[in-house]
Order: structure tokens, then sequence, then C-alpha cells
């Protein structure tokens, strides 16, 4: 198996643990999307230095972990390759922001290293919600909840398109890359040399796939409306799930939970 057939395991992967069944799971698509959403800009509204505040937020990310049944080290191997890209944002405060705003013992802390640890923290912090999202709602419910919250359906289209044939474009590659591996046997990688004309094959090969599923789909009747899946109406129990979800989310932002819950441990 190359790593582009490894590729299109992962993106089932996916898709089968979206079509699992967990209270997570069962509810209404914008519900989930909307609580993702306000997470993610609470998250972000927390300042640089704001290490003790930005901590508890990790909560809510855990605890979707644990109802739905997701594991959390299946959410880190997933965003393996973004994650470096994530946490190196920071890499360089320490370097421009000297100046010392903590002491642990005889330990100097300053203020870049703080602002490069909250950096990073909010970075993880929204690549699992946005992982939670993915992992616990199928794309077509995705998409047909942005249909109802009247999100253009051109954006919603090519979203749901982009997906669903990323795994076309890389089912592509992998018979060119095992072609390419039969044609020169031992060989590690494909040649610079070589660049240019497998590019060029993947480029006339995607576009000849592209203009048969485009065909494909106007004989089943796709006029530039896409038919979206058909979802649940939107409930009381996923309008609760979203109060909480903000509530929850205030608290953490204005109520210091790392020094209350350290009052209490010292008391």
């Amino acid at each position: 198996m190359n790593k582009m057939q490894k590729a299109l395991a992962e993106l089932s992967e996916m898709d089968e643990l979206a079509a699992r069944q967990s209270p997570i799971h069962a509810l209404h698509p914008a519900a989930k999307l909307i609580a993702t959403i306000a997470y993610i800009l609470v998250t972000l509204s927390f300042d640089k230095y704001d290490l003790n505040g930005i901590v508890p937020m990790v909560l809510w990310p855990i605890l979707l972990f644990q109802i739905s049944g997701v594991e959390v080290r299946t959410c880190f191997y997933k965003l393996r390759i973004v994650l470096p890209l994530v946490m190196a944002v920071g890499l360089f405060n320490p370097f421009f922001d000297k100046e010392i705003m903590l002491r642990v013992g005889g330990l100097a802390i300053s203020g870049g290293v703080i602002s490069m640890i909250t950096l990073m923290l909010k970075g993880v912090f929204c690549l699992m919600a946005s992982f939670l999202l993915m992992a616990t709602t199928r794309i077509d419910n995705l998409c047909a909840a942005l249909r109802k919250m009247r999100v253009p359906s051109m954006l919603v289209t090519l979203l749901l398109l982009t997906y669903r044939y990323v795994g076309v474009m890389t089912e592509e590659l992998a018979i060119m890359t095992d072609a390419y591996h039969l044609r020169a046997p031992g060989q590690k990688g494909i040649q610079i040399s070589a660049w240019g004309s497998f590019l060029g094959q993947l480029l006339l090969r995607s576009m000849d796939r592209a203009q048969e599923l485009y065909s494909s789909m106007m004989l089943r009747g796709y006029h530039q409306h896409f038919h979206y899946a058909d979802i649940k109406p939107f409930k009381a129990r996923d309008g609760l799930y979203v109060a909480v979800c903000i509530i929850v989310f205030l608290l953490l932002r204005y109520v210091d939970v790392a020094q209350l819950l350290g009052g209490l441990f010292v008391r």
C-alpha cells in the first residue's frame, strides 16, 4: 500500500467515524456547527499572555471525545501533518519578547515563552474542535445544515464536491504512482526530471475524470442545484445543547477556572 492508498484509507475512516452512533452524532448538524464556531471564537479571544485562562478550554473537546466514543489519539494521528504547522506559529515569540513575566522557583519565564505556549494551545484546541465536528457529522448532513442556515448554494456545493472528489484525485495519484514504480523498480520517490510530465498527466487525467463525473451528474438530474441530504428538524435538545455550550464557553472565558480549582484543592 503506497502513501496515496493510505490517504484514501484514512479518508474513508473519517466517513466511518461520522457514521457511528452516539449522543453527539445524533445532534443536529447545525447545532454542532454553531457550538464549534462559538468555541473557536471564544478560544481565539483570549489574550496572548492568558495561559491560565486558555488551559481550561480543553475540557469541552475532551468531554465530547468521551461522549462521542472518538479516541483522542485518533484526532492527533489524523492531524499529525497539520499540528506541527500550527504549533510553529508562535515559535519565534521568545526571541522577540524577552521581558520576564513569571518566576517559578529559580526559573525565569519570559512573556515570549508564555505567548508561544498560549498560541500553540489555541491552535491545538481549535483543531480538536474542528476534528470533532467532522468526526461526528457526515459531510452531506453538514452541507444540508449550511443550506438551512442560508449559506449560498454555490459555496456549499463547492465544499461538498471538493471533499468528495479529493478522494478521486488521490485515487488517480495512487494509480499513477504504482505505474511509475512498476517502470522504475527499486527507486524511491519520483525523480525531479519526471515531475513535469507526471503533473501534466495528472492534470489531463483529472480533467477527463471531472468531465465524466459532470456528465454523470447531468444524467442524474443535476442542473446547478444540488440535492442535499434530508436531515431531521432542529429540536429542543439541539437548542439546549447550543445554549449550554455557549454558557459554558462564556464561563470559561470570564471566570478564572484555574484559580478557582487551585483554591479548592488548596483548601
